[in-house]
């Protein structure tokens, strides 16, 4: 009896085990996330794919012309993180090929399809994202957090959600340096401040109470710990019941104030300050020799929005004493460029500068024309970001701290919900193909009902003391 059990389980087996696929496609496989001619980073995690409505895939990993691993799955591809990390260390700086066969109702013979090859570079990414997840609009702000991702697995945790502070909003967490040690965010709402993280060390700084008495909003600290720069914005939103956008962000007023984190004092200048300015979004420079900031003629908002274009700025910062200099240079004006610039950020090398442009205003994430894009700081050149973009909104984004990688939103899946893309930067500047996020479930990107906000890397994991932040608000 015994022998007949073995016998039926090795048919079973035999039957419900696909052999190869009777057809040969002459394209790339379906699979989703497009994980096709990526390069990645040497420690990323596993990339899971799938292929929709198949009943079964085969996955054969090769490398040089020899065979490493065959996998199956039923719809999805579950890689295991062991064998991948192993891939990863062996042939880091050269590809792996991948060939993928499925079994699908219309083909229940099976198709193979072109194989298709994943770069390993030789360079790592920083293990670590911080990200706000968010409702996709403005319908809901009473649940949000700003969350981590280990990137070399799929571990998410919290830093923090709302509950710390009363169910108000929680936004703009910067890093000084990449450092977990040593973060700021802002918390409105009951008791709303800015709170400031100083090797683990909580405070609350409330901007807003000194110096000229502007809240702080969109963050960036310099490279030496001893200044944050935020722009100081009055910010609205406006619905509209016609077209294609449903709702526009937009700033009543937006200036620039240095706060000096040694000193607890806000340092302002009046020429950054003026009714007739819009500034916004500053960036230093990795040196800290210079302020980079988005500027517009002041217009009457919301009725004006569409001519509402800024610039791209930069002016000479000091750090003696927290002073801007007196010449303000323009890199992109939208006399001459015909868009709007958002979201200037340097690569840790300071060669290179990443922007979002748009057709106008100050809030890119509503414009589905919104684009990167990227100039040479030595001549101004621009650099092709045609891999980076597609026919959605592209926005947010921030540069690796060895500058060999980007992370950025974009709408692109469903024009709805914000994901996460990371794409390769080459030693000339050139681009990557980017790669969605990798997830344990490759659906899990397209499930996921909640948008990704203001991913920023880490070099380690946040240990932040929720119910110390929470003493804060009480």
């Amino acid at each position: 009896m015994r022998h007949v059990v073995f016998a039926f389980i090795i048919l079973l087996l035999v039957c419900c085990t696909p052999k190869d696929a009777s057809l040969a496609s002459d394209s790339y496989p379906p699979i989703f996330p497009d994980y096709t001619f990526v390069t990645i980073p040497a420690n990323i995690a596993p990339l899971n794919f799938g292929i929709e409505e198949a009943s079964h895939i085969k996955v054969v990993f090769s490398h040089a012309g020899e065979e490493l691993k065959t996998l199956n799955g039923k719809s999805s591809l579950k890689i295991p993180r062991k064998l991948w990390t192993e891939w990863l260390h062996l042939y880091a700086g050269e590809e792996l090929t991948v060939t993928v066969s499925a079994w699908t109702k219309d083909q229940p013979e099976g198709v193979v399809y072109k194989p298709f090859t994943i770069s390993v570079s030789a360079h790592g990414i920083d293990p670590w994202i911080a990200y706000r997840l968010i409702e996709p609009g403005y319908e809901l702000w009473n649940e949000m957090g700003i969350y981590q991702r280990d990137l070399t697995s799929f571990n998410e945790k919290v830093i923090l959600t709302n509950k710390e502070n009363h169910d108000g909003c929680i936004n703009c967490h910067s890093f000084h340096h990449y450092s977990p040690e040593n973060m700021m965010f802002h918390a409105r709402g009951k008791n709303g401040t800015t709170v400031l993280m100083e090797n683990n060390n909580l405070r609350r700084v409330d901007l807003a109470e000194l110096g000229p008495k502007k809240p702080g909003t969109y963050p960036v600290w310099h490279p030496s710990g001893n200044y944050i720069a935020f722009s100081s914005n009055e910010t609205h939103q406006s619905f509209y019941h016609f077209g294609q956008t449903p709702t526009e962000v937009y700033d009543l007023s937006s200036d620039l104030i240095v706060y000096d984190i040694k000193k607890d004092e806000v340092l302002s200048d009046p020429r950054f300050t003026e009714e007739s300015q819009f500034e916004t979004f500053p960036a230093f420079s990795p040196d800290g020799k210079y302020l980079y900031f988005c500027r517009a003629e002041a217009r009457e908002m919301p009725f004006a929005y569409k001519s509402l274009k800024y610039a791209l700025c930069r002016v000479a910062f000091d750090e003696a004493n927290g002073t801007l200099g007196e010449r303000v240079d323009t890199l992109y004006h939208p006399a001459d460029k015909g868009g709007s610039v958002s979201f200037p950020r340097i690569s840790p090398d300071g060669q290179y500068l990443l922007y979002t442009e748009a057709n106008c205003a100050t809030f890119p994430i509503w414009h589905k024309e919104a684009d990167l894009k990227m100039i040479r700081l030595s001549d101004g050149e621009e650099i092709d970001t045609a891999v980076i973009n597609s026919e959605d909104t592209e926005s947010y984004h921030s540069w690796s701290s060895n500058g060999k990688w980007i992370i950025f939103s974009s709408r692109r899946i469903d024009g709805r919900y914000t994901r996460l893309y990371i794409a390769a930067v080459t030693e000339a500047g050139g681009l990557g193909k980017p790669f969605l996020l990798p997830q344990k479930d490759p659906e899990e990107n397209a499930l996921r009902m909640r948008s990704y906000n203001i991913p920023e890397f880490v070099k380690g994991e946040v240990r932040l003391d929720r119910r110390e932040v929470a003493s804060l608000f009480d």
